[in-house]
């Protein structure tokens, strides 16, 4: 569907409403004139529902300004035009400088003194080049607790950059799912792998064509190359899947609950983050001890980056998706 009236766009990786409105306008709280293809204005509820390659519509009047400079992921050397927005590093502008002002090599070398040989601070600052609107969006304090919350996230997953992958070897065959657009490659596993424990064919399959790598036969380069490794986890953290939201958005400041969220306790906070990235397992249930180590860990990276916890960091009251 073309849209009704105004200038068409496609959604990218990273993108809500609230990143679109201050790239297009600088100013976030005009997210409510993007419209949808129909001409219709979101609801708050439709914000929830926002996904990616969905057309939305800015006025006529606007001269769209491309999210390259500042959003999304796909080698543009030699990319088709729907490519998804992603530039080459090499070539791109300079990005986000905001993450290495939060998070200096001293300070990521004391949060990850034993963190294993892929995990360097230059793959994790390529990352985020890449993916600009991480710890970019919303007050200082909200960058800075989104930062915190990604890495207590990955500290869980990972036992402090430790471990590549999943380390039950019996568990890895598990990992596949009939999908026709991402099928599983015959002598391939898709167990967790990377600082968020990526698995499933199916994510391995979206995250490889986000990153332009074909990630469903090579899954292993997500333990053996720092750069991508990093990558699928600021990819999931970025990408919202409906009905989730991205983990980005809800740190930032960019999600707002719908009245179904609220009445089912989804609330902004560290606790949602966790709901969108193991919620099934770890929500909705008395509070486990993976979701305890994950705030131990959050506590922790809040106070080294000088900065309080906020609100709803438990996840124990929130309906799982």
């Amino acid at each position: 569907m073309s849209c009704i009236s105004g200038v068409p766009y496609i959604v990218k990786p990273g993108d809500t409403l609230v990143s679109i409105a201050r790239r297009q306008w600088s100013d976030a709280s005009r997210w409510r004139e993007i419209k949808k293809s129909d001409g219709y204005p979101f609801t708050e509820d439709d914000v929830r529902h926002l996904q990616l390659g969905q057309e939305i519509c800015l006025k006529n009047t606007d001269e769209l300004k491309p999210p390259s400079s500042n959003n999304g992921f796909t080698d543009s050397r030699n990319a088709p035009s729907g490519n998804n927005g992603f530039t080459d590093s090499r070539n791109a502008p300079s990005g986000n400088n905001g993450f290495t002002d939060i998070v200096s090599r001293q300070t990521y070398e004391a949060i990850f003194p034993r963190r294993h040989s892929i995990y360097t601070y230059e793959s994790l600052v390529a990352a985020v080049q890449k993916y600009p609107n991480f710890s970019s969006e919303g007050t200082l304090v909200q960058r800075k607790r989104e930062v915190a919350a990604f890495l207590a996230n990955i500290a869980h997953e990972t036992s402090s950059l430790h471990y590549v992958e999943e380390i039950k070897q019996q568990n890895w065959p598990k990992y596949c799912k009939p999908n026709n657009t991402y099928p599983c490659i015959p002598g391939r596993t898709y167990q967790g792998r990377g600082p968020l424990q990526l698995s499933w064919n199916y994510n391995y399959g979206a995250v490889g064509t986000a990153l332009g790598v074909d990630l469903l036969s090579n899954p292993d380069l997500v333990k053996t190359n720092g750069d991508i490794s990093f990558q699928t986890a600021l990819w999931f953290w970025m990408t919202p899947q409906s009905p989730k939201p991205s983990s980005h958005a809800v740190m930032s400041g960019g999600w707002q609950p719908s009245v179904e969220d609220w009445n089912r306790g989804r609330t902004p906070g560290f606790g949602m983050t966790v709901n969108i990235i193991n919620g099934g397992r770890e929500c909705s249930i008395p509070t486990t001890p993976q979701v305890s180590n994950r705030v131990n860990f959050y506590q922790r990276f809040t106070q080294m980056l000088g900065v309080d916890m906020g609100e709803n960091i438990y996840c124990d009251r929130m309906a799982h998706y």
